[in-house]
């Protein structure tokens, strides 16, 4: 046995005692090729949609899915797979994204996402991590069927010829307008604007002194007690408050807003006659004397509706202020900057009054990616900005003005 181990060490350290050099260039090169071909081969196997799918997650999730859309099924028969939307195609690319892949290989095998409800809860993360692959090669994938060099625009319907004509002219990723295309798009109140972190952070180091007012910059609860037992209702972000007291982790604040005197009052307004909500108080303590205070009331012109300035104190956590509303204003103006310019050029703040913004937004937001926060501070944002508080001109901008809406 010593003599057998003698000489296979002998093979390797000194090879060409043994072998002769066309041997060993040979062998080394069939070698090669055997390795390389096994490597394409296993590229090749898990570069198959049979492959995807064998996986319980992708079958039983995205698969039915998929076989819902368009691209599963249609009048040219031409169907995409799952490599053909999820592998680059280029050989350098393609071994990045294999790599990449070996993320959600090991969350499946931990049970990460091994279930319907764990999967949905880790869905945003897995489609973000699409959404930047493509915003970073402009949809190549998507592309390599759907070049903007071969479509005629003239076939498309009116409304999809100005976009897709628009978004030709910029060389515009398929992703930026096509989220959700092939499969549901995920909850977005599992994501979080980075942008908001600063904003708490800033609202965590705030020195806050009695008799001044501040600004919410998350939307937080409402309590009747210091020890935030008693829930009443929620704040809205960007809401203007006074602080009263301080006392351990929670703050006594004072609202100052307008409600519609009809029902049971629930929503508070900024301002009279505008539908800017600040707070909603459940209805058990909306018409509650000993905490709301009515000290005016008007009625609105427009609608005929009687109006009340109220007035409340109510506890909040700590923590959650900031002395200044134009930081906020700032993340909303970049936030609506960035992902309503996708499709389209975007109607000016002032283009719209406070009261039309609302129902405006809500049929843009859904084009978008934006997370439950940041739509409703974006919409705040708007509705403080618009035409009732600019000086500009009503609908001054270049913006359509076929959308022009008046205040119900």
């Amino acid at each position: 046995m010593k003599k057998i181990f003698g000489f296979i060490a002998q093979l390797f350290l000194r090879p060409s005692v043994r072998i002769g050099l066309g041997v060993l260039v040979t062998g080394g090169f069939i070698a090669g090729a055997l390795a390389w071909q096994g490597f394409n081969t296993a590229m090749d196997l898990t570069n198959k949609e049979e492959f995807c799918l064998n996986c319980h997650t992708m079958h039983d999730n995205l698969l039915p899915e998929l076989q819902k859309t368009v691209h599963w099924s249609n009048r040219s028969g031409v169907r995409a797979t799952c490599p053909d939307c999820h592998v680059p195609h280029n050989f350098t690319d393609k071994l990045a994204r294999k790599m990449q892949a070996s993320r959600e290989v090991l969350a499946q095998f931990t049970g990460q996402i091994g279930t319907r409800e764990k999967f949905k809860e880790h869905r945003i993360v897995l489609a973000q991590r699409e959404w930047a692959r493509f915003a970073a090669n402009g949809s190549r994938e998507c592309r390599s069927c759907h070049d903007y060099k071969d479509m005629d625009f003239n076939k498309m319907r009116p409304t999809s010829q100005v976009a897709m004509r628009n978004a030709a002219a910029r060389d515009q990723s398929c992703m930026d307008c096509h989220k959700g295309i092939a499969h549901q798009l995920p909850d977005m109140k599992g994501a979080r604007n980075p942008a908001f972190d600063t904003l708490v952070s800033s609202a965590s180091g705030q020195s806050v002194s009695g008799g001044k007012d501040y600004f919410t910059v998350l939307p937080q609860d409402m309590f009747t007690d210091a020890g935030l037992k008693n829930k009443i209702g929620k704040l809205e972000v960007a809401t203007k408050v006074k602080v009263l007291e301080v006392k351990g982790d929670a703050q006594l604040v004072e609202l100052a807003l307008w409600r519609k005197n009809k029902g049971y009052g629930r929503v508070w307004y900024s301002q009279f006659g505008l539908n800017i909500t600040n707070a909603v108080f459940s209805k058990e303590v909306a018409q509650d004397k000993a905490l709301v205070q009515v000290l005016a009331a008007k009625e609105d012109p427009v609608t005929g509706l009687e109006w009340q300035q109220v007035q409340a104190k109510v506890w909040i956590k700590k923590g959650g202020l900031i002395d200044s509303v134009e930081p906020i204003w700032t993340v909303a103006r970049a936030s609506y900057t960035q992902s309503c310019s996708v499709c389209h050029r975007q109607p000016q703040e002032s283009h719209f009054d406070a009261n039309a913004w609302p129902g405006l937004f809500g049929g843009m937001v859904g084009f978008t990616s934006m997370d439950t926060d940041t739509a409703q501070v974006v919409l705040k944002y708007l509705q403080s900005n618009s035409s009732d508080f600019s000086k500009t001109p009503h609908g001054a901008d270049a913006a359509d003005t076929s959308l022009q809406t008046a205040r119900p």
